[in-house]
């Protein structure tokens, strides 16, 4: 597509016109695409800042970085910080972990958090993935909760493994089946642990069958 029909979709009054222009951008440099993106930063339709956040994870320039940054900062849509979040990712974890990091400390809000754990699986600094847990942990939310106990597990052949142990011993007594079973799963991780153990022993006699469950499976 050519750039002055990319730039009359972007100025267009019609949400999926926009996105066609955004869309257009795709086959252009990240130098040309990066600033016609950042016209459409604060568009009125969430949908379209989603696109804007995602295009800048795939037209990468240091100006691309800083708007994402910014779009992180003062967003106030979690699915548009989502996205952003995945998109600052693209840029490389090493350089973007710093950012996650901070932002899944003062984000409460589920989506953005699992995006956040979506894109650390490859994350090898098992100091910072024990303090993501954490703080995962501590939230209200059950479903990033359970995501947090499955990335415990990683923790299991690491110089983190008995604080990571310690952690998610208390949930074995969940009142919340999903989680008794999810830590059932990782605890077999930890199974050379008198601790991780005794819990299993524990879960085996569960009143739902459910965990018990998935305790068998692990032994198959």
């Amino acid at each position: 597509m050519e750039l002055q029909q990319i730039e009359t979709y972007l100025n267009s009054p019609d949400a999926q016109n926009r996105i066609r222009g955004i869309v257009g951008l795709r086959n252009h440099s990240p130098e040309v695409a990066v600033p016609l993106l950042k016209k459409r930063m604060y568009d009125r339709e969430f949908m379209i800042r989603s696109y804007v956040a995602m295009g800048f994870g795939y037209k990468q320039t240091e100006e691309g970085f800083q708007s994402l940054l910014d779009i992180i900062a003062n967003e106030k849509d979690p699915n548009v910080r989502a996205e952003a979040a995945n998109s600052l990712a693209k840029y490389g974890l090493e350089r973007a972990l710093p950012y996650l990091e901070r932002l899944f400390e003062q984000e409460s809000h589920w989506l953005v958090r699992q995006s956040i754990f979506a894109v650390i699986e490859e994350v090898i600094d098992s100091k910072m993935l024990l303090r993501i847990c954490q703080i995962g942990l501590e939230g209200r939310d059950p479903l990033v909760k359970q995501t947090a106990v499955s990335q415990l597990g990683r923790l299991s052949n690491t110089s983190q493994k008995v604080v990571a142990l310690e952690m998610l011993l208390p949930f074995v007594k969940s009142d919340v089946w999903q989680m008794r079973s999810r830590v059932a799963n990782v605890l077999r991780k930890f199974d050379s642990l008198p601790e991780a153990q005794e819990a299993l022993s524990q879960l085996r006699q569960d009143p739902d069958y459910r965990v018990v469950a998935a305790i068998l499976e692990g032994c198959l």
